[in-house]
């Protein structure tokens, strides 16, 4: 694979990491921080939001599922532009449209307005995410270089979600328009430090057109789909509002499938989904992201409802997991390189199993050392190892022109798995609502969502622990290889042996 940083030369890591390089990593990894600092910030906001703004709760819902229906409905068609735009290009303008609709959040004085900015926001998420993801993998070369980097850049993500928890609940003490603004500077900063730092990347000139109908219906089922799945506990699963919908996803899905087959420049390669490697690390980050926000989502309503903790002290309970992601950043990529992609997200998962099964201990009144705190320290060793780990297992063997494709694909998973299995987890705890609104009641309302979470897990780890059969064999293919290398070098030097000792016998007779 080649970039315009590499050389058919397998130069030392230190030389690579020049202050270019640096920089160029520090602005990508600057998006993507913005990007979940923002998520994590307007949930603590709502009600202040609500108030000021006077709107109903399901008004206010919009203001978070505006941000997930742009985002996750438009990033397959976000990856492809930046592979067949440019990439640098699709992320700076980007860029600059999540800037101007952040400021736009900050000061609207009505409920749509806010909600029209969210989406937009959304929408430009959905081409920096896959842009940033993809120049990184395009400018570091597959081993231990991009894998240090996407250590790096993951993390940053996992940093913001963590500080958008703890800066929402002082900032919204202030003002709850300055959580939409801060992003605003940042972003700002970031774009004039991009137009100077990343790489000019040529637009794809060897493809044949433009696949408008594939991103028309491509764009057009995942709108569809994440639409359904929000809107769905709130009006029923089972009315035929909900389930003509979820027909109407089926329907556009085939035809874009048949579309994809026939298309000369697909929107999505299909061809891509037949390595085992590229479908365990889709349907990984469908679990792995879907059984943790559900899990934050209940774990935020447990905290604040029936403890009576504040905003700010359940970010702090929060806190170590992220702690923990961010510390051992650092040594990832060297983790990585030892122990491969499948070993760590299986260990990750089985981590992420017992933290969501110890949760289930908690009461109305929990030790947060003893109870809450193993929890936390589990699950963020799990975001630490399975995060990067599954960022890597996607893009590594692609080619440079399609890994702003598999970067769109792997993030419409993470955000497709959460929207579904976040809807799931509320429709059980709501199913398991009884009429005593008691404390006790509430608490054992959310044991079964919690039991979901930890099922939602597990079948994340059955999926990802099939790829270490496959390790195994790939090992071994390589022992066996290596083994016969041996085996005729052997050979080799023997009959050299042996040559040379005639050549001695002959030349004393």
């Amino acid at each position: 694979m080649t970039s315009p940083l590499t050389t058919s030369a397998a130069p030392s890591p230190a030389a690579r990491w020049t202050p270019r390089l640096w920089g160029t990593l520090l602005v990508l990894c600057a998006a993507m921080f913005l990007d979940a600092l923002d998520v994590s910030m307007v949930g603590v906001a709502l009600p202040s939001i609500g108030s000021e703004l006077d709107l109903s709760t399901s008004t206010l819902q919009w203001i978070v599922s505006g941000y997930i229906l742009g985002y996750g409905g438009l990033l397959l068609l976000g990856g492809r532009a930046a592979d067949l735009l440019g990439r640098r290009q699709v992320f700076l303008v980007a860029l600059g449209v999540f800037a101007l609709a952040s400021l736009l959040g900050g000061l609207v004085d009505s409920g749509p307005l806010l909600i029209a900015s969210r989406f937009i926001k959304g929408l430009s998420a959905a081409f920096t995410a896959p842009a940033g993801l993809s120049i990184i993998t395009t400018t570091f070369p597959e081993g231990p270089l991009r894998n240090r980097a996407l250590s790096i850049y993951v993390t940053c993500a996992a940093t913001g979600f963590s500080m958008g928890l703890v800066l929402s609940g002082l900032l919204t003490e202030a003002s709850w328009r300055l959580t939409m603004l801060l992003p605003a500077p940042i972003a700002v900063i970031a774009l004039i430090a991009g137009l100077k730092l990343i790489p000019r990347s040529e637009r794809d000139r060897t493809h044949r057109g433009y696949d408008i109908p594939g991103a028309i219906l491509g764009t057009a089922s995942m709108l569809l789909l994440v639409f359904t799945v929000v809107q769905a506990p709130e009006v029923g699963w089972a009315t035929a509002r909900t389930l003509l919908s979820f027909l109407a996803v089926a329907v556009l899905l085939t035809v874009f499938v048949r579309v994809e087959r026939r298309s000369p420049s697909p929107l999505i390669r299909l061809g891509v989904l037949r390595s085992g490697n590229q479908i365990r690390a889709q349907l990984g980050a469908m679990a792995f992201f879907g059984s943790y926000v559900s899990f934050q989502f209940l774990v935020t309503i447990y905290m604040q409802s029936l403890l009576g903790w504040s905003a700010l002290h359940t970010a702090l309970a929060f806190l170590p997991a992220g702690a923990l992601v961010a510390l051992s950043s650092t040594k990832m990529g060297a983790i990585v390189d030892r122990f491969g992609t499948p070993r760590l997200i299986v260990a990750g998962f089985a981590l992420m199993v017992v933290g969501y099964a110890l949760f289930l201990r908690v009461d109305l009144d929990p030790v947060y050392a003893a109870v809450i705190l193993p929890s936390m320290l589990l699950i963020g060793a799990a975001c630490a190892l399975v995060f990067p780990s599954l960022n890597i297992q996607a893009t590594n063997g692609v080619d440079d022109h399609e890994q702003g494709m598999v970067s769109g694909l792997l993030n419409t998973s993470i955000q497709v798995g959460g929207a579904i299995f976040l809807a799931i987890v509320t429709a059980v705890v709501t199913a398991n609502t009884s009429e005593s609104s008691s404390p006790q009641a509430v608490l054992d309302s959310y044991r079964p969502g919690l039991a979901v979470v930890t099922a939602i897990a597990v079948v994340g780890l059955l999926i990802t622990a099939t790829g270490l059969r496959g390790q195994r064999t790939r090992q071994t293919t390589i022992l066996v290889a290596k083994s016969d290398d041996v085996q005729k070098s052997d050979d080799v030097q023997k009959k050299n042996e042996q040559v040379m000792e005639e050549a001695r016998v002959a030349a004393r007779d």
